[in-house]
């Protein structure tokens, strides 16, 4: 008889890497609606770093590639919000195989870019890996959204050039015994 595969909670760790300041501007940066109200406030509405927890780790990307830490154990501390993803079968050595593919590949360092392959990007994919779901569209919209407005034309060539990579983190490698 066939033991029944464990399910492992998978989370998402949401920063607000603006602390407040970018959903307070966002009215002023990014426009009025129609009416001439403010844009409705998001949950997450400024620069967004996301993350995966699974396996009692915290999985993220940027441009170093594709780091983990202990849960919060980056220097931004704590999330700001958390979304509870569902459950997975996954093993941690068949996401670890997983990770170690997507390093070598489509989330190396070299290919972070802060609108349209980042940290968001990366916690959608591994989050549709394990879960068959999709993070919450507020978050992988948002670069849309901001480069959709004249302030986000204005300030692309600038904000093509960030790069980031939340201090704290150990970069992923299958080879080095844990994640």
């Amino acid at each position: 008889m066939e033991e029944p595969l464990a399910l492992h909670p998978v989370k998402l760790y949401v920063y607000d890497l603006s602390k407040g300041m970018a959903r307070r501007l966002s009215p002023l940066m990014l426009g009025k609606s129609a009416a001439g109200a403010p844009v409705p406030a998001r949950p997450t509405q400024g620069l967004v770093h996301t993350s995966i927890i699974v396996h009692k780790d915290e999985f993220f990307y940027g441009s170093g590639g594709i780091s983990s830490c202990a849960p919060g154990g980056t220097l931004l501390g704590p999330p700001d919000s958390v979304v509870d993803l569902g459950n997975t079968e996954v093993t941690e050595e068949i996401f670890l195989e997983y990770l170690s593919s997507l390093g070598e590949s489509m989330f190396r360092g070299e290919s972070y870019n802060l609108f349209e392959h980042n940290c968001n990007t990366f916690s959608n994919e591994v989050a549709q890996f394990l879960t068959g779901r999709k993070i919450p569209s507020y978050i992988t919209d948002l670069p849309a959204e901001v480069l959709a407005t004249p302030f986000g034309q204005a300030l692309r060539p600038l904000l093509d050039s960030v790069q980031i990579q939340p201090p704290g983190g150990n970069t992923f490698s299958r080879h080095n015994g844990q994640s």
